[in-house]
């Protein structure tokens, strides 16, 4: 059983990080790598752990014949368990394991690979599994049944690998080569106008210097025309501070591109300046000045532009355009093709220049991570990233989480699990989501994404600015209740009275700090959204900034059918989208989980 669900609005800001690599978990961690094991096939089991917990990958090389279906099988040499997988399914019993495909990759070519990762639990030591079968085969690294001994070892993944865990990407020779991960290996950009602010609040210094993005959210904002986001420094300026911050040294630099025509169409706290019928305007007075601009700094090779292209834009498209949460708006932008056609022409202008990296906001797991919603948006992404002359090619990725507060891992949730009976699934907060954190959402996605026919080299981002939720309502390990409902609401992270709630929402907390290569096939945990920018007033305010009031945004406001009729859970007193709210950030800072 699956549901359509409409949820979210955001607001905007995404991306951040710092150049560290590994797995950031908040506990130190140490990597073991497993031997390949079995005839017609080899594993690479890579393992982090920390506490009592801990994260495999786990990659299959099939060194036989095609393979069309398949299942992994291995026994844990302690009392290891799983508690959340991606890119398949899993049963458990005693120390067994059995994992299974998911439906888009049950294919596996002669010499191919397919990877899938896990969240697991221990106490004691975590050794690795000595031994691998699948489809009931014991690997052993060979594709013969019966090998002669090997005087050398299988060879070990490329070091270039982009899904290899602080792999070395090769830098360009010129700046018309663009590296396979912008964020590793450089510096990050520090956004001086949210760092003054981020350090005049008190405790705020811990975290002023942190990477966070550059939000181009109307016209006037690229030449700094007294944005509340860029202040009044426009994006020349941006980037002229950010070839200075460089010395001389790779950076990288996060610019949101974020005013389509009729923007959110599904919300109120942060419509654009821009009319449902204007696509041309976005064209010629938004995307091509901005594009000049960064054409200006094409050939500085060490400047490296990630474009965050137009959040809350594509799934609005397959969620918002009829049922309950609906909108007149969101079924008119799907009609007239101002959406797909804004976000192409975004993609191929500003893909051109050798130094860009666009990136397209993929919503969250509380938004598409619903079996009716997760396909068509995938659709949706290829038919955007195809149109007004664009390419796959001009894709390096997307970003989940955006402005968002949805946990990157739920460590003490598994939602295949269950409980006194019933599964996880059915209980009122996963509402029969496939995913209940962004980790195992956005690895999944990726996944679909290349089948469907994106490059298979594209990275994911998160943007866990303010997703911690740390502070003493942070639960320790899970409930020990059999009431389903009781269990899930004390075992998540995530503290939302709704995950359909978006706006300001109050005990959240600063998550992951900027991060690069924190898992396979995830570029970096950003800071997009810069903490302490609102997501929109909590009342009416009159604005020149073409910025409505959205009633989930009101704290008093007992919701819609988009939030499942709860209460919003907004902080009170907030001002307009992206101006700051002193209160929140504080907030943020006292519940920030790893804590400052």
């Amino acid at each position: 059983m699956s549901k359509v669900r409409a949820t979210n609005r955001r607001s905007w800001m995404r991306r951040g990080l710092a150049a560290a690599s590994g797995l950031a978990l908040g506990a130190s961690m140490v990597a073991f790598a497993a031997p390949a094991n079995a005839a017609g096939c080899s594993v690479d089991y890579t393992v982090n752990s920390w506490g009592t917990g801990f994260t495999a990958n786990v990659t299959i090389t099939n060194l036989g014949s095609a393979i069309n279906g398949w299942t992994l099988e291995w026994d844990f040499p302690g009392n290891q368990q799983v508690t959340n997988l991606w890119n398949g399914t899993y049963t458990q019993s005693g120390q067994h394991v059995s994992v299974s495909n998911a439906p888009y990759n049950a294919s596996i070519p002669a010499n191919g690979t397919v990877e899938f990762g896990f969240n697991g639990s221990y106490s004691g030591s975590n050794d690795i599994p000595s031994s691998f079968k699948l489809n009931g085969v014991t690997c052993d690294g060979s594709d013969d049944p019966d090998p002669e001994p090997s005087p050398s070892p299988s060879p070990s993944p490329s070091p270039t690998d982009p899904d290899e865990p602080g792999g070395p990407t090769n830098p360009p020779t010129n700046p018309g080569e663009k590296v396979d991960n912008p964020f590793e290996g450089a510096k990050l950009y520090v956004n001086p106008v949210w760092s003054a602010k981020a350090a005049a609040e008190p405790g705020g210094s811990a975290v002023a210097n942190e990477s966070t993005a550059v939000w181009l959210d109307r016209i006037g904002a690229i030449e700094g025309n007294d944005s509340p986001t860029t202040g009044s420094m426009g994006l020349r300026d941006h980037l002229e501070e950010a070839v200075r911050q460089s010395g001389g040294d790779p950076l990288t630099i996060q610019v949101v591109i974020y005013n389509l025509p009729g923007r959110d169409c599904a919300a109120l706290a942060s419509n654009g300046e821009l009319g449902p019928d204007e696509l041309d305007r976005y064209k010629s007075e938004y995307i091509d000045p901005i594009a000049d601009i960064m054409w200006d700094f094409a050939d500085y090779e060490n400047l490296r532009i990630v474009a965050i292209i137009e959040i809350d834009s594509l799934p609005n498209l397959v969620t918002n355009v009829g049922g309950d949460g609906g909108t007149e708006l969101c079924a008119y932008m799907k009609q007239n093709g101002g959406y797909v056609n804004g976000v192409g022409y975004a993609l191929r202008k500003l893909g051109e220049i050798p130094n860009v990296y666009n990136y397209i906001d993929a919503a969250h797991h509380g938004w598409i991570g619903w079996d009716s919603n997760f396909g068509p948006s995938v659709d949706i992404f290829y038919e955007a990233a195809n149109a007004s002359g664009s390419t796959v090619d001009y894709v390096h990725g997307f970003i989940s989480n955006t402005a968002n507060y949805s946990a990157t891992v739920e460590p003490y949730l598994d939602v295949n699990g269950t409980v006194n009976g019933q599964l996880i699934r059915q209980s009122k907060w996963v509402d029969w989501n496939q995913y209940v954190d962004e980790l195992s959402f956005v690895q999944d996605l990726r996944q679909a994404l290349i089948a469907k026919g994106f490059r298979s080299d594209i990275g994911m981002l998160i943007d866990t600015s303010r997703n911690g939720w740390g502070g003493p309502d942070r639960p320790t390990g899970p409930s020990s209740s059999t009431d389903l409902n009781t269990y899930v609401d004390e075992s998540r992270i995530d503290r939302r009275i709704h995950p359909g709630n978006w706006c300001n929402q109050a005990g959240a907390g600063l998550g992951e700090r900027p991060t690069v290569n924190p898992a396979p096939g995830v570029d970096a945990y950003v800071w997009v959204k810069p903490p302490g920018e609102s997501d929109g007033a909590s009342e009416e305010i009159p604005n020149n900034e073409g910025k409505g009031f959205d009633r989930m945004c009101d704290p008093t406001y007992q919701g819609n059918a988009r939030n499942g009729n709860n209460p919003s859970g907004a902080l009170p007193n907030a001002p307009i989208s992206g101006h700051w709210f002193s209160a929140q950030f504080r907030e943020l800072l006292a519940n920030a989980y790893p804590p400052l």
